[in-house]
């Protein structure tokens, strides 16, 4: 990414590029090269349809694959395979995510794979550069492409459906261009890519927050020792236990010779999950740059294959939801210990006032309600099965459930790291000297700014909501490495 513009060429685009183009913070740059490469392949895609057969361009698809198309005309062929397959139904994503889901198939296409006119693929950059958005509808997708809102996409481009937002361009779509337009997981994985980012995030701020709680635990730091690290080196934790000390440097002497789990452990269960970030990271910057369309078209010629099939990103976000639980659930462990007046010193909940006051106590029923919800979406989804088009696609990655699985959890982990921060910044309010300078200090001071300094019993939503928003501040310098 240069300046405020994200290069599109086929090979380069990352999750943090695409999050910068979805959010409106950056435009596009579209490569020449890649647009001849488009060009050159689509004249391919023409002389393979006009010498012989080639699925979708003049086929039926899926049970119907060997059903020569019915009429010549190649944009009627085009625009029936378009309606038949824009189903249209359940949520209609929001803005950002359908931006989101037009980049990568434009990066996707600019691969040279799918053989689609640079006709339409001029559209696709006029639309994305002019802001307009479509309406593109969640359900339909099973992990072996988007077909269903990809075909909204490509009926929006042709002038059949109108823009969710703003002034989109029409454009003709024939033959060679319906097919390559829907042959793409995009929206699936634009929907990873974006979940993805705020993870990542979130796994930063947790980091730091459970600092804040340590100091505020007065928890002994021997855990973090590089010495103990470097005796089993397992990815990340090593990093994640250097940021801890750091973190920590200076703390006051430790209450205990041994802390609880949710002080003890945070390297060994943080280091899981962002392993399993960096994996997927790298499979979604292989998706972003994929072709991988069916059929694919190459410079030898067309090939019909399973390219398809998404069971490696599947597996990656079934690891990301399954190692980031135990970090969220660790984070709901400290929220615990820090209402316990054995261990902070403290009235018990944090509380202030008259006797009977109840301080932050609700705060652990919410955050074991969203706890719950997170809880049951953390499953696998790559063991599922099913059988459609006459049992002729028989199985499926649902990746696409996978995907929305991991945005769920994304938009529900902010409320326990929250919780977590609401608290810490309490404790510390009440016996200051246990802070320390540096990172910590930093991370504090911008909670503290934010966070109301009553201790009075009130309702507690404007202060969760207030530490939720301010979870992104508190990840710039000082997490170097993770």
């Amino acid at each position: 990414m240069q300046g405020d513009e994200v290069r599109l060429d086929g090979r380069t685009l990352t999750p943090e590029g695409l999050t910068a183009i979805a959010s409106g913070h950056a435009g596009i740059a579209v490569d020449p090269a890649a647009l001849r490469l488009v060009e050159a392949r689509h004249a391919v895609m023409r002389d393979a349809r006009e010498r012989g057969t080639v699925y979708g361009a003049n086929t039926g698809v899926g049970a119907n694959r060997h059903e020569t198309a019915g009429t010549p005309d190649v944009v009627d062929h085009g625009l029936r395979l378009l309606r038949s397959h824009c189903a249209g139904s359940g949520p209609v994503e929001d803005n950002s995510t359908a931006r989101a889901a037009m980049a990568v198939r434009l990066n996707q296409i600019l691969a040279g794979g799918s053989g689609i006119s640079l006709r339409v693929t001029e559209a696709l950059v006029a639309a994305l550069r002019s802001g307009a958005v479509p309406a593109l509808h969640r359900w339909g997708a099973i992990g072996t492409a988007d077909l269903a809102a990809l075909a909204e996409l490509g009926l929006t481009l042709a002038g059949e459906r109108p823009w969710r937002s703003g002034a989109g361009p029409v454009t003709t779509i024939d033959a060679t261009d319906a097919l390559p337009m829907i042959s793409s997981s995009a929206l699936t994985v634009a929907t990873a890519a974006l979940a993805l980012t705020e993870v990542h995030q979130q796994l930063r701020a947790s980091t730091v927050v459970a600092a804040l709680s340590f100091l505020a635990l007065r928890g002994n730091p021997e855990a973090y020792d590089a010495v103990v690290h470097a005796g089993r080196t397992h990815p990340s934790q090593s990093e994640v236990a250097a940021l801890l000390r750091e973190l920590v440097a200076g703390c006051s002497t430790p209450a205990r010779i041994q802390d609880p789990f949710g002080l003890r452990v945070v390297p060994q269960v943080t280091a899981p999950a962002l392993h399993a970030v960096h994996e997927l990271r790298r499979v979604l910057t292989t998706e972003l740059n994929a072709a991988a369309e069916n059929p694919l078209v190459t410079t030898e010629g067309v090939r019909h294959h399973g390219q398809f099939h998404t069971a490696t990103l599947s597996a990656g976000l079934d690891a990301v939801r399954g190692a980031y639980f135990p970090a969220l659930s660790l984070s709901v462990a400290r929220l615990g210990l820090l209402m316990r007046p054995d261990l902070t010193g403290l009235r018990a909940f944090l509380a202030a006032g008259p006797a009977g006051s109840s301080g932050l106590m609700i705060s652990e029923y919410v955050v074991q309600d969203v706890l719950a919800e997170i809880r049951v979406i953390v499953p696998p989804v790559l063991p599922g099965t099913l059988s459609i088009s006459l049992g002729l696609e028989e199985h499926a990655s649902f990746a696409t459930q996978g995907a929305r699985s991991l945005r769920t959890m994304a938009g529900l982990a902010p409320v326990l790291l929250a919780a977590e921060l609401v608290a810490a910044v309490r404790a510390l309010r009440m016996v200051p000297e246990r802070l320390t300078g540096g990172t910590a200090r930093r991370a504090f001071e911008i909670a503290a700014e934010v966070l109301d300094d009553g201790t009075s019993d009130r309702p507690l939503g404007t202060d969760l909501e207030r530490a939720a928003k301010v979870l992104p501040l508190l990840v710039g310098d000082g997490f170097q490495g993770a």
